[in-house]
C-alpha cells in the first residue's frame, strides 16, 4: 500500500485543497497601498480646499459649554461629544467680539455633529450674525424640522426680509400659534413682523403687528424696551411724533431697570406714567385675503 504524504491527502484518494482554499481573512492585494476598491467606492472624496477647523486654546475645555447643552451632545462619542462642546464653547465667547470666528467654530461643531439640531441652530445663528442670511433661514429651517420648536421664526422671518422677501417672511410668521410661543418670542416676532410691514409700505399695519398684550408698561419685563422702542419708531413713521417720544421714555425707563440688574425671570418692574396702552385688537384682514377668504366661502 502506498504511503500517503502528510499534508497532502484528503483520506479519499483526492488532493487535500483545504490549503488552497480562503483563509477567512481578506488579503489586500498589492496595489501600491492604494484601498480596496469597495473602500474607495464607499468613501468621501477628499476636499483638499476644505478650510481646517479653527484652534481652540488648550485651557478652553467641554466644561466651559453650559450642562444643558452638553447633555444635548450624548448620542455623540465621548471623544466626538468633548470636541463638539469645546467648539459650541468658542461661539459662545466669540459670538460679539469676532462673529466670522464664532461662525467659522459653528460650522466645525456641525461637521461632527450635524445631526443634532442645537448644532444647526447655532449655525443659523452665527450666519444670521455676519449677515449670511441665505445660509442663517436653510440651517434655521433644519433645526425646526429636527427640533420642532419655533423659537427661531422671528429670525427666519428677518432673514426673508434680508434676503428681500418680506411677503415670504408674513406667510412664515402667520404660518405659527402665537398663543404656544413665549412672551419674548412671541415679542421678536411682532417687531419683525412688524419690520416686514414696513419694508412693504404698508405702516398701520406695522403698528398693529406691535399691539400685542406685552405692550404693557404696567409690567415690564427685560424684552419690554425693544417693544416699546420699535412701537416708538412706528408711531414716528406714522407722524405722530408726541406719541412716539413718550413710548420711547419709557422704553429707556424699562431700559434703565433691567441695566446691570441680576433677577428672578419673572421679576418685573412698573415705569407706567401717563400714557394710554393701546387695547390688544386682532389685525384687520387685508383686501386680498379678505377676498380669497369670501371666494373660499361660496
Amino acid at each position: 500500500m502506498r504511503e500517503r504524504d502528510s499534508g497532502q491527502g484528503s483520506g479519499r484518494g483526492g488532493r487535500d485543497r483545504r490549503q488552497d482554499a480562503p483563509s477567512g481573512r481578506g488579503v489586500r492585494p498589492n496595489t501600491g497601498g492604494s484601498r480596496p476598491a469597495w473602500q474607495e467606492r464607499v468613501a468621501r472624496p477628499i476636499d483638499y480646499d476644505k478650510p481646517k477647523s479653527p484652534p481652540i486654546p488648550d485651557e478652553i475645555t467641554e466644561k466651559d459649554l453650559e450642562l444643558g447643552i452638553r447633555v444635548q451632545l450624548k448620542t455623540l462619542t465621548p471623544e466626538n461629544a468633548e470636541k463638539v462642546a469645546r467648539h459650541l464653547a468658542m461661539v459662545s465667547i466669540l459670538h460679539d467680539q469676532d462673529p466670522e470666528l464664532a461662525h467659522q467654530h459653528a460650522l466645525a461643531a456641525a461637521e461632527r455633529a450635524g445631526r443634532i439640531g442645537m448644532v444647526r441652530e447655532t449655525v443659523g445663528v452665527t450666519a444670521y450674525g455676519i449677515g449670511d442670511f441665505a445660509l442663517a433661514l436653510r440651517e434655521l429651517l433644519t433645526y425646526r424640522r429636527i427640533s420642532g420648536s419655533n423659537d427661531q421664526v422671528p429670525l427666519m422671518v428677518d432673514c426673508e426680509r434680508g434676503l428681500g422677501r418680506p411677503e415670504r417672511g408674513l406667510e412664515l410668521g402667520r404660518e405659527v400659534d402665537r398663543t404656544k410661543l413665549s412672551p419674548e418670542v412671541r415679542v421678536n416676532l411682532a417687531i419683525v413682523m412688524s419690520g416686514a410691514r414696513l419694508d412693504l409700505g404698508q405702516n398701520e399695519l406695522a403698528l398693529a403687528e406691535l399691539q400685542i398684550p406685552e405692550l404693557n408698561p404696567e409690567k415690564v419685563f427685560d424684552y419690554s424696551a425693544p417693544l416699546f422702542h420699535a412701537y416708538a419708531e412706528t408711531l414716528s413713521v406714522l407722524g405722530r411724533d408726541e406719541e412716539s417720544k413718550r413710548w420711547r421714555r419709557l422704553a429707556e425707563r424699562a431700559e434703565q431697570a433691567y441695566s446691570g440688574y441680576s433677577s428672578p425671570e419673572d421679576e418685573v418692574f412698573s415705569v407706567l406714567e401717563e400714557i394710554e396702552i393701546p387695547e390688544f385688537v386682532e389685525k384687520p384682514v387685508e383686501r386680498e385675503a379678505w377676498k380669497r377668504e369670501a371666494r373660499d366661502d361660496r
